[in-house]
């Protein structure tokens, strides 16, 4: 184990060389109060950051137990830490001047969501911080005084006002560690009450823009209807009162700019704990909900979406289908029939995303066109099937077909951002009208196999047995690869040996560093898990078993680290490696 003296004379043997010459200070470093250990050192001044991380031993930091004693409120701690280094950090990044990226300080920058960060690790109270910095230097020149006034000066003064609770906002913290339980209560609490989503009085539902998390200001606060209202009794907070979303159908309707796609928006993102201030704390959704949409041009390999769409034309296997190039409705049907077998038990549709003929299917059509021509049973058909004989719910946005009124449970108008219960108007209104919906489980020329009447029109279908296990196998050719290169572009794309993988449509993802995480994951699942006798489901859950032990640490062989990288869902993991074009079924 090196000292902090150590570190400065090899700063001093070290200044004035070239650039490569930093690498000698690889290593671990005691500082005294906490570990400085050097983990990776860019290749020149222009290259992506060096890596470095700072332990805090347990007897030091003095965080209580209890903020750390349940993988919820150790992640909240974990955030809330991050975001107070990265405050003080960002202060006195580039104070040393250089080259490039001379001088940088940088951490996670986090989000409204609250997610699990390889930039900080609490374990059994001992905290480890990873960052990045910019290594000074004059052209390819090391300038060996200005890294010592970084990691001498600047940084300790970034640790002992962030890593010790002695020397912290205690308070601050306190109150986020208790929203994180009053949040997870509540996500809970939601089998309880028969509910998949809660929405509390009071939220503020509006972003500020559509490129901005942040909440808008002077926006109308939720209410909710009378006949929805739940109270829920939250450890801290007390009694919170709100919209309850039963389980079943939810149908969400009404005029343009009312707030439908806002609302499913909050919805999506109540997968995750927010922050406090951000206008949606006590918007919960049940944590394994899907957003579902078309998604033109993706990739499929081996899914069964013959509940949806059988007896095409050019007699394709729909029962294992594959396709490198998706269609609207083949591309829905895909995503769904993925959704449930990754383990989601609540579907969110917003009708502007979804493929028309995916959705519905109108009667007049159905006449001119007959059931025998047709190769789809959309999803008005399968939806009532889908909770009754899955356990599935759904929430819909609809905007201009009345068609759901006759399978939704619950029907709910927005009007000025406003809920207003109307299920027994809408229903009273849709009695009128024949329901699309079809009886009795139909053959795909919409014959019902029992009696040979034709049931197009009636309600309630089961929902077809399915093939839902895919065993993926290995790719050899990327076994013997000696280097794999991975890249993340944003929350939109990230690339495996440069074999591209379309993210943009998945939009529970929120933050850059959970997409980076899924391109290690790929990786990883690619290389050790994929081996023709799993299947994606129980490779999704020995990898969330894995992070839940272990965390995206056990990612790496080696103890280099990602200092970016943010947890996604297993929703999210299997919906990325189902759009990896090389995957094998």
């Amino acid at each position: 184990m090196n000292t902090a003296t150590e570190l400065r004379t090899k700063l001093k043997n070290i200044d004035h060389r070239g650039y490569p010459a930093y690498k000698e200070l690889k290593g671990q470093y005691n500082f005294g109060d906490y570990m400085l250990s050097i983990d990776h050192v860019q290749g020149d001044p222009f290259a992506s950051p060096s890596r470095l991380s700072v332990r805090v031993q347990k007897d030091k930091a003095r965080f209580p137990a209890d903020y750390y004693d349940t993988p919820a409120k150790r992640i909240t701690l974990q955030d809330h830490l991050t975001r107070l280094f990265g405050r003080w950090v960002s202060g006195g990044s580039f104070q040393a001047k250089g080259s490039g990226k001379s001088g940088l300080l940088s951490v996670s920058r986090c989000g409204q969501q609250v997610l699990e960060r390889t930039a900080m690790r609490v374990r059994d109270g001992e905290v480890i911080l990873r960052f990045e910095a910019g290594f000074p230097a004059n052209g390819r020149t090391i300038n060996a005084r200005e890294l010592e006034k970084m990691l001498f000066d600047i940084l300790p003064d970034c640790v002992r006002k962030s890593l010790y609770y002695d020397n912290i906002d205690k308070e601050r913290l306190k109150k986020a560690i208790c929203l994180c339980e009053d949040q997870q209560f509540i996500r809970q609490s939601l089998e309880e009450y028969g509910l998949c989503a809660f929405i509390a009085d009071g939220s503020i539902l509006p972003r500020e823009s559509g490129i901005s998390e942040k909440p808008m200001k002077d926006a109308v606060t939720f209410q909710s209807p009378e006949s929805m209202r739940v109270v829920i009794k939250s450890p801290h907070r007390g009694e919170i009162s709100g919209m309850g979303i039963p389980k079943g159908i939810t149908l969400f309707v009404g005029g343009g700019y009312h707030g439908k796609s806002t609302i499913l928006q909050a919805l999506q993102n109540g997968v995750y704990n927010h922050i406090a201030g951000d206008g949606r704390e006590f918007v919960i959704t049940d944590g394994s909900a899907f957003k579902l949409r078309a998604e033109d041009g993706r990739s499929i390999t081996g899914v069964d979406i013959s509940p949806f769409i059988k007896n095409l034309p050019n007699k394709k296997d729909t029962v294992h289908f594959s396709t490198e190039d998706a269609s609207g409705s083949t591309s829905q049907a895909a995503n769904l029939m993925e959704a449930l077998e990754s383990g989601s038990s609540l579907i969110l549709i917003d009708e502007d995303t979804s493929a028309t003929n995916f959705m519905v299917r109108d009667r007049l059509m159905a006449q001119v066109i007959a059931p025998g021509e047709e190769p789809i049973t959309p999803f008005i058909d399968r939806v009532r099937g889908m909770y009754e004989d899955l356990g599935v719910s759904s929430v819909i946005v609809a905007g201009s077909s009345g068609a759901f009124f006759h399978v939704a449970d619950t029907i709910i108008q927005m009007k000025d951002y406003v809920p207003i219960d109307i299920t027994k108007r809408a229903k009273e209104a849709a009695g009128a009208y024949a329901s699309m919906e079809k009886k009795r489980s139909t053959d795909s020329d919409g014959i019902d196999s029992s009696d040979g009447k034709d049931r197009s029109g009636d309600f309630g279908n089961n929902f077809p047995a399915f093939n839902g296990l895919r065993c993926p196998a290995p790719d050899m050719a990327l076994k013997k690869e000696e280097r794999i290169k991975i890249k993340a572009m944003g929350t939109s794309e990230l690339s495996l040996n440069k074999e591209s993988v379309e993210l943009r449509y998945l939009e529970q993802l929120k933050d850059y560093e959970q997409s980076a995480a899924l391109a290690y994951l790929l990786k990883y699942a690619e290389l050790k898990l994929m081996d023709g006798k799993k299947d994606l489901k129980q490779i999704g859950d020995f990898l969330e078993k894995q992070l839940d032990e272990k965390g995206l640490e056990s990612l790496f062989d080696h103890g280099d680290v990602s200092a970016q990288l943010a947890r996604p869902r297993e929703q999210e993991i299997l919906a990325c490696f189902n759009r990896y074009r090389r995957l094998k079924i």
